[in-house]
């Protein structure tokens, strides 16, 4: 199932909030290299991408060295590459939420060369629509089952990828190229 079939855009229209210009110019070309529209804040972007440091609405991503003041609903650390910040925008677009636990490798698409969970057709439709943010309920509509199967096949999910949450699962599935958002 395509990121357009559940209906989140390709591309996304994002806004860049920072507190210098020049950290303002480096969002923007990490917006740029995700291959995303940057679009003034006030345009009703998808997400916003900033420094931490200037006031944002949600849903924002800030990039930022340590702890982050204000609600944010993605963290990454200040020397994210564009993969990360391409999925976390993404994940952020669709009402996730996206927080780094542990530091994250410098070389994030090197992660790319892990084997590939085997999972079924019906798995990769639930992890589509966790990918944009339906709940349980949304997601047994669209698919014509019951919310308990659905939660089943997030369980089962959590499993294969080797992950504790919903936006993990995202990450490693958009990672690992089992699905496109």
């Amino acid at each position: 199932m395509s990121a357009a079939a559940v209906g989140l855009p390709t591309v996304l229209r994002i806004a860049v909030l920072a507190s210098t210009a020049a950290e303002q110019n480096r969002l923007a070309m990490l917006v740029g290299q995700c291959g995303h529209q940057l679009v003034e804040p006030a345009a009703s972007p998808d997400a916003i991408l900033t420094d931490g440091t200037a006031a944002a609405i949600l849903p924002a991503v800030a990039v930022a060295v340590g702890a982050v003041d204000g609600a944010f609903a993605g963290r990454l650390p200040s020397d994210a590459g564009a993969a990360q910040v391409d999925a976390a925008l993404r994940a952020v677009a669709a009402g996730l939420t996206v927080r780094t636990t542990a530091p994250l490798p410098r070389n994030f698409e090197s992660l790319t060369e892990e084997e590939p969970a085997l999972l079924t057709p019906r798995e990769i439709e639930v992890l589509a629509a966790l990918g944009n943010g339906f709940t349980n309920k949304e997601t047994a509509r669209l698919l014509g089952i019951s919310p308990h199967t659905v939660k089943f096949h997030i369980e089962s999910l959590f499993r294969k990828l080797g992950v504790a949450s919903r936006a993990e699962a995202v990450v490693k599935g958009m990672r690992q190229q089992i699905v496109e958002f």
